[in-house]
């Protein structure tokens, strides 16, 4: 049952790190215009108002995660990032980008399945009188 209740919260996870990961692409484009020019401007305050709602969805994710699982989950954005480089840019993915990619979603998987266990046990422990942490 507590596998279910986490669903939303990671789906709001990982929507928060594509929305996270977009500010780079918005750097990128940036950086095709004159510095201070308007459209260069645009640019900087579409970085600032992505930055901001990612930092309430953080705020959000906080909620339902410990810190730790969900900065090791915030490593999605370098493959959310090479895809985008790709898609947008034209830029090339190359054997070692997806083993690296690969190797990322490894690893975040095994932390969440980690981080599973560890709410189980903790929940266990809460009726116990060991203090539950």
């Amino acid at each position: 049952m507590k596998n279910q209740t986490k669903f939303f919260p990671f789906l709001l996870m990982h929507l928060g790190f594509l929305i996270y990961a977009s500010y780079t692409l918005l750097g990128k484009l940036a950086a095709r215009h004159d510095f201070l020019s308007p459209v260069w401007i645009a640019f900087y305050a579409g970085i600032i108002f992505v930055l901001a709602v990612y930092a309430v969805i953080w705020q959000q994710v906080l909620k339902s995660f410990a810190l730790p699982v969900a900065m090791c989950n915030k490593a999605v954005t370098i493959v959310w990032g090479m895809l985008f480089s790709a898609l947008l840019f034209g830029e090339r993915i190359t054997a070692k980008k997806l083993l690296g990619a690969a190797v990322i979603l490894c690893g975040i998987v095994l932390l969440s399945a980690a981080d599973g266990e560890a709410t189980i046990a903790c929940d266990a422990n809460e009726g116990g009188g060991e203090g539950g942490q």
